[in-house]
């Protein structure tokens, strides 16, 4: 064995580390596809029968075609990049080769001329499953806190984050 090649432990925490880069990857461009308003291409990062749960703000939505028309009625007077879905702080964990939970800080902001205006719209975090299909890695379950300006929490939350390894 020569000093550069990698251990077998080596070479599963690499894996591992693809598969949370392409998760974090899907993230990335939900908010771009959401800034832009492209809900057709927004839509398809959902599994199939994907429930987005967005308390007493949105609702709840299940499955793909509702989550489509869902966001098409949410975005249909806004413009593209007038506003930004800022996501950060993304903690994964991957729960099998196929299952992820992830959880991750959003800042949602609104592009006002008046420079006396908050353009925070919202401070929240998202709590999500990720189902692996194919080669791509889909939202499955997507659940958002809102915690500013107005709390507005599902009854469990936070709960215990990560959850224990299965």
């Amino acid at each position: 064995m020569t000093e550069d090649a990698f251990t077998a432990d080596e070479i599963k925490r690499l894996r591992e580390l693809l598969e949370i880069d392409a998760i974090k990857k899907t993230k990335m461009l939900y908010s771009q596809l959401m800034d832009s308003r492209d809900v057709d291409g927004l839509a398809e990062i959902f599994a199939e029968d994907a429930v987005c749960e967005f308390g007493p703000e949105f609702g709840n939505w299940e499955g793909r075609e509702t989550i489509r028309t869902n966001y098409k009625a949410v975005f249909k007077d806004a413009v593209p990049y007038g506003g930004f879905h800022v996501t950060t702080n993304q903690w994964v964990e991957l729960t099998s080769a196929t299952t992820a939970v992830s959880r991750i800080y959003l800042i949602d902001t609104v592009h006002e001329p008046d420079p006396r205006t908050n353009p925070v719209i919202w401070y929240g975090l998202y709590d999500e499953d990720y189902v692996k299909v194919g080669d791509a890695w889909q939202i499955k379950r997507c659940t958002l806190q809102f915690l500013w300006p107005k709390r507005m929490i599902t009854g469990d939350w936070p709960g215990a984050f990560p959850p224990a390894s299965n």
